[in-house]
């Protein structure tokens, strides 16, 4: 961020700005939910308090101060933004591993190994 704002440390200023959010201007142009949204669609992982942190930043007041109806308010678009996002790209996580252990007598010789007669 070009800007130091209030409620925005190095990490939370560092990830706004890989998103295009560089400066106030862009934070209010974007509103604190479009910003945390694309904080979250660049593969970060945000918690509400960077949501709140920017609505703190954007009334100038501490994020611990954003009211209880704003903040109920704030996560309910959130998560009504969240629902819209496409499902993860990557594979499930896989199941549980299982280790089999293979002895001499339970496994068939390899056809290079027979003994010549």
């Amino acid at each position: 961020m070009k800007d130091k704002l209030r409620n925005i440390g190095p990490k939370s200023a560092a990830w706004l700005h890989q998103v295009g959010l560089r400066t106030r201007g862009d934070l209010v142009e974007a509103g604190p939910v479009e910003a945390f949204m694309r904080v979250k669609r660049a593969g970060f992982r945000p918690t509400l308090n960077l949501l709140y942190s920017i609505e703190g930043a954007l009334q100038d007041c501490h994020w611990q101060d954003v009211s209880q109806e704003r903040r109920s308010e704030l996560v309910a678009a959130a998560e009504a933004a969240i629902d819209e996002l496409p499902p993860p790209r990557h594979a499930p996580p896989a199941g549980p591993v299982t280790t089999t252990v293979l002895t001499a007598d339970t496994v068939a010789p390899r056809p290079d190994e027979h003994e010549s007669d």
